[in-house]
């Protein structure tokens, strides 16, 4: 298990420190570190502030996720998902969120706006190895496979 070492910024004091909902937990919740609430409008999108810097071992990354729930019920989800936290930023961890409600929306059927809080459960941190690849240029073919050239869709729904 890899040590995360964590730095708690001032706007942060008082909120919980990433943690996992339950034993078999992937991802460790992270939270809304902001002094007032944030209002998502439809189809807007809001960088949301953790209060937390990490330092990660190196051959580690943290993966920023949605958290289900959020998307579900709100459709709320994280823009750059998954978001990485690389082993060697130092910077604050902040969640780009988007509310992908709009009046044409399935699931909702009408636009509407999402409110974070501070210390509400934004999406979920999920700390993972690192394999960097060794990148050649090859001036011969690339070698055959059944798929081929084919992608976007062409396996099947």
């Amino acid at each position: 298990m890899p040590k995360v070492l964590i730095k708690r910024l001032p706007h942060a004091e008082g909120l919980p420190l990433p943690s996992y909902q339950t034993s078999g937990a992937a991802g460790a919740d992270l939270v809304a570190a902001i002094d007032e609430p944030i209002v998502i409008g439809p189809g807007a999108r809001a960088m949301i502030p953790t209060g937390l810097k990490i330092a990660l071992p190196e051959g580690y990354e943290a993966q920023v996720r949605p958290r289900s729930g959020l998307a579900a019920k709100h459709g709320i989800t994280v823009l750059n998902s998954p978001g990485t936290v690389d082993a060697d930023y130092r910077g604050e961890v902040k969640v780009i969120l988007v509310n992908t409600n709009s009046a044409s929306s399935p699931m909702s059927g009408r636009a509407t706006s999402f409110t974070i809080e501070r210390g509400d459960r934004i999406a979920q941190m999920v700390v993972a190895p690192v394999t960097q690849a060794n990148f050649e240029v090859t001036e011969d073919d690339l070698p055959e496979t059944l798929r081929g050239e084919g992608g976007f869709g062409s396996t099947g729904v």
